[in-house]
């Protein structure tokens, strides 16, 4: 998305109006079924912090900043398979089942992930990263990072698509 300079007062007002407009659009709408979501990432743009506000899913290749987290639960994922490394949950509204990730953190590569999994805390831009030891999931705690939605190549085998783990990429 290109950079856009702008007044902050007007940029209030313009929000504001969005608002009135969402909830004056929704009144006929019963009480339990009205929901408006604001969703916003945070950017840096010249040492200063600025919120990009989003109102859809990540498009191939766009850049997302999530929260990164780890887990070693056993047994199954949300698509009834295996957990196993390569995989992470995710909120599924922002980053559809059955699709691929890259993610950074910081400028490092941590390779590419199968989103095949949910999870009740992953909300938004929650990524949770499956591992086999609970101690590396401890250890990994929540850290900042960069998913990237990416195609799945033609023609590769299922295996070679998922190249993504904890731990350092240097050492791999």
């Amino acid at each position: 998305m290109p950079v856009v300079a702008a007044d902050r007062i007007q940029l209030q007002q313009v929000l504001i109006n969005l608002l009135v407009n969402a909830s004056e659009a929704m009144r006929d709408v019963p009480a339990e079924r009205r929901r408006l979501v604001i969703r916003g990432t945070p950017d840096r743009i010249e040492d200063r912090d600025w919120a990009v506000v989003t109102k859809r899913p990540p498009r191939m290749g766009e850049p997302v900043p999530v929260q990164l987290t780890a887990y070693c639960l056993q047994g199954t994922t949300r698509r009834d398979r295996l957990v196993r490394e390569g995989i992470v949950a995710a909120d599924p509204k922002l980053f559809p089942l059955g699709r691929y990730v890259e993610l950074y953190i910081g400028r490092k590569y941590h390779g590419r992930f199968l989103v095949d999994d949910t999870g009740s805390r992953i909300r938004d831009g929650i990524l949770d990263i499956w591992t086999p030891s609970c101690r590396d999931a401890t250890r990994f705690g929540r850290q900042r990072g960069t998913a990237v939605l990416v195609p799945r190549p033609r023609g590769a085998h299922r295996d070679t698509l998922l190249t993504g783990r904890l731990g350092d990429p240097a050492t791999r």
